[in-house]
C-alpha cells in the first residue's frame, strides 16, 4: 500500500475511534499532513509506526474530591496521558482549567511529544490536568486541590517514569503544593519528579521566562535568515502569563517592542511598549491576582483597552500568539495578512485553527513557525532543571540562558534542514514536524516492538 494510503488509513481509523475529541483530531490531522513527504520508508507501515505515534501509550483518568473553605466538597476530573517514551521518560505539563477534557489532554500530550523531541534532550511526551478552575479560589483551597490531585497522580509519575511541569493554571505556587504532596505520599525527596519548582528546592533559573525566551530566540534566527534583527520591530502578542511575560522581556532585551497584551476581557494597546521593569512586574501582579483580566494594565498605565476584542487587528511587524489553542480563526488570519505582518510565530500550542494556519502558511508575504519548534523553550529548561537535580548543582542564570539559546538555535537549524531536505523550501512548520518525526521513528525502530 502506498504511503499516502497508509496515512489516510491511520487518519480514518482515528476519526472513527475518537469522533468526539476535536482538539486531538485537529492536532493529529495537521501533523499527518505535514510529515507526509517524509513517510518514505516501508518499515513505517510494516511496523505500523504511525498508529503507535499518534495514539498514547497510556492514559489515566481519576476523580479529585476536595474541600473548599466553607467545608463544601467538590469533585473534579483529573487526567494524565503518557504519550511516548521512545526517547526518554514521559514529560509534559499539567493544566488546571474548566476547558480540560480527554481531547484537550491528548492534544497537549501529542504536541508535547514532538516539541520535546526537537530539544535534543532525552525526554518523551505527556500531558495532564483537571477541569478545576483556580480563579477566585483561596490559596488554601488551591493547596487542598493540589494535594488531592497528587494523591491520585503519584502512582504514575517519577523521575524515570513521567515528570510533570506547569501549564495554564499551574504556576510555581501549584507546583510547590504538588511537590510537597508527592514527597509526603512517597516518602522521597525526588527532585526530578516535577519541574518548575522554586529556586529554594531544586528549581532552575530562567524557568518562568523560558518558554517566552525560547520563542524570541527562535524568532531571532528567522530574522537573521532574512538579514534582519529585532531592533525596532513591533510585536503583537496574546495573553499575559508566563509565556507572554518571557516574550516581552527577551524582545525588549533584543530591541523589539511588544505593544499588545490580552485576556478574556479584551486587549490593551501600549504604543510605548511593554518593556519597563514596572510594566513587566505588573504583569506578574496581574497573573498572581487570579482575576484573569488585562483591563487593569490599561487602568494602571493609561493605555488603550479594547473590550471583547483580540489584538490581531493591530498593524505590527510580528504576531506571536501566546495564550491558548484556536485563538486565531480565519477572520483573524485575514486581519493579520491585511496588516502586512511579516512574521507569524506560534508560542502557544495550536493557537490557530487549521483553516487559519493554512491561510498564513500559504501566504508569500508572511513567514511562519509552529509551536513545536518556537515554543520549545519551556520544556528545554525543564529538562535542564532535571539535569541540575541529577548532578545536585545549580547553573547560573547566564549559563541556563545561554544553554537555552543554543538549544533553540539547534531546533531552528533542524527544522530548516528538514524542510529543505524534503523540498519544502522555508516551511519551518512542516520542517519541525518532520525533524521530530524522524527522530522518534528511528528510536522506535531501534527498540523493536
Amino acid at each position: 500500500m502506498a504511503m499516502n494510503e497508509y496515512i489516510a488509513r491511520v487518519s480514518e481509523k482515528l476519526r472513527r475511534q475518537y469522533p468526539n475529541e476535536p482538539e486531538y483530531l485537529q492536532s493529529v490531522s495537521a501533523w499527518l499532513e505535514m510529515i507526509a513527504p517524509a513517510v518514505d520508508d516501508p518499515r513505517y507501515e510494516k511496523l505500523d509506526l504511525l498508529t503507535r505515534m499518534v495514539e498514547p501509550e497510556r492514559m489515566f483518568s481519576f476523580l479529585v474530591p476536595w474541600q473548599d473553605d466553607e467545608g463544601t466538597i467538590h469533585t473534579n476530573h483529573g487526567y494524565r496521558v503518557q504519550f511516548s517514551s521512545a526517547i526518554g521518560p514521559y514529560k509534559g505539563g499539567l493544566r488546571f482549567h474548566p476547558s480540560v477534557t480527554p481531547s484537550v489532554v491528548k492534544f497537549l500530550g501529542f504536541e508535547q511529544t514532538y516539541k520535546n523531541a526537537l530539544t535534543g534532550l532525552p525526554i518523551g511526551g505527556a500531558a495532564g490536568g483537571a477541569d478545576f478552575d483556580p480563579r477566585g479560589r483561596s490559596s488554601r483551597e488551591i493547596m487542598r486541590f493540589c494535594q488531592a490531585f497528587m494523591y491520585s497522580l503519584y502512582r504514575y509519575i517519577g523521575a524515570d517514569t513521567d515528570v510533570p511541569a506547569g501549564d495554564i493554571g499551574v504556576g510555581a505556587r501549584e507546583i510547590g503544593y504538588l511537590y510537597g504532596a508527592y514527597k509526603r505520599v512517597t516518602g522521597r525527596a525526588e527532585s526530578s519528579a516535577l519541574t518548575g519548582k522554586g529556586l529554594t528546592y531544586g528549581g532552575s533559573k530562567v524557568r518562568q521566562e523560558a518558554a517566552g525566551f525560547g520563542t524570541v530566540y527562535f524568532l531571532a534566527r528567522m530574522l537573521e535568515h532574512q538579514g534582519e534583527t529585532l531592533e525596532g520591530k513591533r510585536i503583537a502578542i496574546s495573553g499575559f502569563g508566563n509565556m507572554s511575560w518571557g516574550v516581552c522581556k527577551k524582545a525588549a532585551e533584543l530591541g523589539g517592542k511588544v505593544v499588545t497584551l490580552s485576556g478574556p476581557d479584551g486587549y490593551i494597546f501600549d504604543g510605548d511598549g511593554v518593556d519597563t521593569p514596572e510594566k513587566l512586574d505588573f504583569m506578574l501582579q496581574m497573573r498572581a491576582s487570579g482575576l484573569d483580566r488585562v483591563s487593569s494594565y490599561a487602568q494602571k498605565f493609561g493605555v488603550e483597552f479594547h473590550p471583547g476584542k483580540k489584538p490581531w487587528e493591530v498593524p505590527v511587524d510580528i504576531v506571536i500568539p501566546c495564550a491558548t489553542q484556536n485563538e486565531i480563526g480565519v477572520e483573524d488570519a485575514v486581519l493579520i495578512l491585511a496588516n502586512g505582518v511579516r512574521y507569524y510565530v506560534e508560542a502557544a500550542n495550536m493557537p490557530a485553527t487549521a483553516e487559519a494556519l493554512k491561510l498564513l502558511r500559504l501566504s508569500p508575504k508572511v513567514l511562519t513557525a509552529g509551536a513545536k519548534a518556537a515554543g520549545s523553550g519551556g520544556v528545554a529548561v525543564s529538562a535542564l532543571e532535571m539535569a541540575q537535580n541529577a548532578i545536585r548543582y545549580s547553573w547560573s542564570r547566564q549559563e541556563v540562558d545561554e544553554k537555552l539559546r543554543t538549544i533553540m538555535s539547534s531546533i531552528y537549524d533542524a527544522s530548516a534542514a528538514a524542510a529543505e531536505e524534503y523540498g519544502l523550501g522555508y516551511d519551518l512548520i512542516a520542517g519541525n514536524d518532520i525533524a521530530a518525526f524522524k527522530k522518534i521513528s528511528q528510536a522506535m525502530i531501534a527498540q523493536g516492538l
